[in-house]
């Protein structure tokens, strides 16, 4: 198998385990990428749409529907008055724990085959093209 198609289906596979386990937590594959972008900080609505690659109006319903279920909230900004902030509500912070830690389980057992050497160069070449090509973090490691 060539590098194109290993990438394109192991991106097809860590999508199938995220979506699996967004949707045991009752949620929608992009409001679990939401709250495990929230879990580090609160964002303003721009920088949000840009680490989320999401158009402004695709931002506004997943913010919307995320505060409707109370996960989100939406704060002013000190820095800016015309800015709004999007936040982690006390519950969506326990439902991102829960579903980060379950989501890095299920995908930490994809390589399960590998070696612990083998596994380490996985990592590290797949570190390296997720830095070389500026992929955003939004989906911390564990711990």
């Amino acid at each position: 198998m060539g590098v194109v198609g290993a990438l394109v289906r192991a991106a097809f596979l860590v999508d199938a385990v995220y979506a699996e386990s967004a949707r045991e937590h009752g949620l929608t594959p992009q409001q679990g990428q939401l709250l495990c972008v929230l879990m580090g900080r609160s964002y303003v609505m721009g920088e949000l749409g840009g680490l989320l690659r999401l158009a402004k109006s695709s931002l506004t319903g997943l913010v919307d529907r995320s505060e409707r279920n109370g996960l989100v909230r939406r704060e002013s900004c000190e820095a800016d008055a015309r800015a709004v902030r999007v936040a982690l509500t006390a519950e969506g912070a326990v439902l991102a724990e829960r579903f980060h830690a379950e989501t890095c389980r299920r995908i930490d057992e994809l390589p399960g085959g590998l070696s612990a050497g083998e596994r380490e160069a996985l990592a590290g070449l797949l570190g390296r093209v997720v830095l070389d090509n500026e992929a955003p973090p939004v989906f911390g490691e564990p711990g």
